[in-house]
């Protein structure tokens, strides 16, 4: 008569494999974040928020750079969510309204 084992009798209970721990979409988030300089609020686990731009990151933290207060720089693992403010930063510069000024005056830029 013919072997009855289960095609799955070979196979070990619990050998399923572990998900990935990083899958970079992280990385490419807060990279767009950055890079566009959206404002964003970052809720703390303590329950504070606190508002500003991505500056800088790595794998363990972020800059925060806020207008008209300081900078900050915090531990990712101390960070609840991040959410986009809504807006992007308003990135004129003295030298950029200058020439600007210089264009409508009808002067060289």
């Amino acid at each position: 008569m013919a072997d009855m084992t289960s095609p799955l009798a070979g196979r070990r209970r619990g050998s399923k494999s572990t998900p990935p721990g990083e899958t970079g979409q992280e990385a490419l988030y807060l990279r767009s974040l950055s890079d566009r300089q959206v404002i964003v609020n970052v809720k703390l686990r303590d329950g504070e928020t606190v508002r500003g731009w991505i500056e800088y990151f790595d794998d363990v933290m972020l800059r925060l750079t806020r207008e008209g207060a300081p900078n900050l720089f915090i531990y990712k693992h101390q960070i609840r969510s991040i959410t986009e403010g809504g807006k992007k930063r308003d990135v004129q510069t003295e030298g950029s309204s200058k020439a600007r000024r210089r264009v409508s005056n009808g002067e060289r830029a």
